[in-house]
């Protein structure tokens, strides 16, 4: 029987910052619009919590009963170790996902816009077909137009529209810069695993790229947020101050240029969120102020 440590870790904390980077970023656009509201910044950054929660806890199910975690690298798998039976997993991940949809659901009966529920629905439909179903589009490389769409898009902008009833041009900017951040995450944990993934058949976008594809995807990925940032501060020169989070990005750029693999690839993880999370945070004040 897994510890709670050993819950914690499945959890896959490191991957939180893809949740509280966008809703940091979305309520800063907020109240440049003047529509700030802290009950429903909240619930939008428990859905979004609950929403990666339950899709690192689905994947860990979907990948463990398929035997694709079997000589994974990366951080501690549930059910690929054997830890936690597989029922277990699965009963954490659909009452994540269920939490994300019940405090959806109240943020749309409270704030009047039904035609969130489709969003929601949307993404947590994206959450579980990740990598579960007979066809999974993770297995097809398509996690990264999900994990921009989901946790950049849908997660800023929603925040953005809920509490506003609209949306600004800053706002879809920031959505995009987190979006990519966000996927160069991703992009960083499937390079690593490019190896074991192309053995048993999963065919991510790293592995349709290849090692120096996938590494000059990630580059791109983490350039567009500060192109946006030079872009937001023509109009609004303190958001300028975002792009001092580009030093957070230096040892992960050595790690990919220098060709690192395996356990040299974890820590890119944790610093590409961490250099996203920052970036959210500076960027949302920049535009709370302006």
């Amino acid at each position: 029987m897994a510890t709670v440590a050993e819950w914690i870790e499945g959890a896959r904390p490191r991957t939180l910052p893809n949740a509280i980077a966008p809703v940091v970023a979305g309520v800063g656009a907020t109240i440049q619009l003047g529509a700030f509201s802290w009950w429903q910044s909240l619930l939008a950054l428990l859905v979004a919590l609950s929403l990666i929660i339950g899709v690192n806890f689905a994947n860990d199910y979907s990948d463990g009963i398929r035997g694709t975690d079997e000589n994974r690298v990366g951080p501690l798998r549930l059910v690929g170790s054997g830890v936690a039976a597989p029922r277990r997993v699965l009963t954490a991940a659909l009452g994540c996902l269920g939490l994300a949809g019940v405090l959806g659901l109240v943020l749309v009966i409270a704030t009047g816009h039904w035609e969130l529920l489709i969003m929601g629905a949307v993404c947590i439909l994206g959450a579980w077909f990740y990598t579960g179903g007979r066809k999974p589009y993770g297995y097809a490389g398509l996690g990264e137009i999900a994990v921009f769409v989901f946790f950049g898009l849908a997660a800023v902008l929603g925040t953005v529209y809920v509490q506003a009833g609209r949306v600004s041009w800053q706002a879809l900017g920031v959505a995009v810069a987190v979006g990519c951040f966000s996927t160069a995450v991703l992009t960083a944990n499937n390079l690593r695993d490019i190896p074991t993934d192309r053995e048993v058949g999963k065919n991510t976008l790293a592995v349709r790229l290849g090692d120096t594809g996938t590494r000059r995807f990630y580059l791109l990925l983490i350039a567009v947020p500060y192109i946006v940032t030079v872009v937001i501060g023509i109009w609004h020169p303190i958001a300028l101050i975002g792009l001092i989070t580009a030093a957070l990005l230096i040892n992960p750029v050595r790690a990919i240029t220098s060709g690192g693999v395996g356990p040299r690839l974890i820590p890119v993880l944790k610093d590409t969120g961490l250099a996203m999370l920052a970036w959210s945070v500076l960027s949302g004040i920049a535009l709370a102020v302006s």
